[in-house]
């Protein structure tokens, strides 16, 4: 399999606070990874850092660049236009020209069955809606690899299963999925492995049955049974 990331004791710091310490990492292309762990572990400086959008203060990032990234961020920014402005956009900053972007954002948004709100200004959508425009904005960049911040928090149950379902379809069809999530059940539908970070440091790299299954180290065992703060 092909190496798309490889993380060696990389350290993070937002001023004088350390996000990320030691951590060692390598992700293969195709798998789906889940990162978890309590708030403010660690999980989106990870993630950011694999994106490029954060630099390590120590140790080295290597990854494959014609892999080609997309990210998605817990709030997806829309921009006051409509909905296949939104997507169209993207594609045109890479570019596409425009008449060739917005006929590849329609399909983009057909993909996540969005095609009947393409005219609809986007800062008009649900909180879920708004998250499958960012989906297809990003499915259209084609990316190999895809990053997602807490995709599915603050949707309701009925937005959650249709972010989730095309996550995993997304992921069948050969896209490398990492994504943080507070979703245990979520985790265990989607990711085949999960990293449990906690205070900045990696703790546990395991497959998901593993994980869930144990035994895992102390403090990921507290993680699991809700005691940990």
């Amino acid at each position: 399999m092909t190496e798309l990331f490889q993380l060696q004791a990389v350290d993070v710091y937002y001023g004088r606070v350390q996000a990320l310490s030691g951590c060692t990492l390598r992700i293969q292309a195709g798998e789906r990874l889940a990162l978890v762990g309590s708030n403010g572990s660690g999980k989106s400086t990870l993630l950011r850092t694999l994106n490029g959008l954060v630099k390590p203060a120590a140790g080295s990032l290597q990854h494959d660049t014609r892999a080609c990234q997309a990210m998605l961020f817990q709030r997806p920014y829309m921009l006051r236009v409509s909905v296949l402005r939104n997507v169209a956009l993207g594609l045109w900053l890479a570019g596409v020209p425009w008449r060739e972007a917005k006929a590849q954002a329609l399909v983009a948004l057909e993909r996540v069955g969005l095609a009947h709100l393409a005219t609809r200004n986007a800062k008009a959508l649900s909180g879920g809606q708004q998250q499958r425009v960012a989906l297809a904005r990003a499915w259209a960049l084609k990316p190999q690899v895809l990053l997602l911040d807490e995709p599915t928090a603050s949707l309701d149950p009925s937005a959650k299963r249709e972010v989730e379902r095309l996550m995993a379809e997304f992921a069948d069809a050969g896209m490398t999925l990492i994504f943080s999530s507070h979703n245990l059940g979520q985790v265990k539908r989607l990711a085949q492995r999960v990293i449990y970070l906690e205070q900045g440091r990696l703790v546990a790299d395991l497959p998901t049955a593993a994980f869930f299954g144990g035994p895992v180290p102390a403090a990921a065992e507290a993680f699991l049974k809700g005691e940990l703060a």
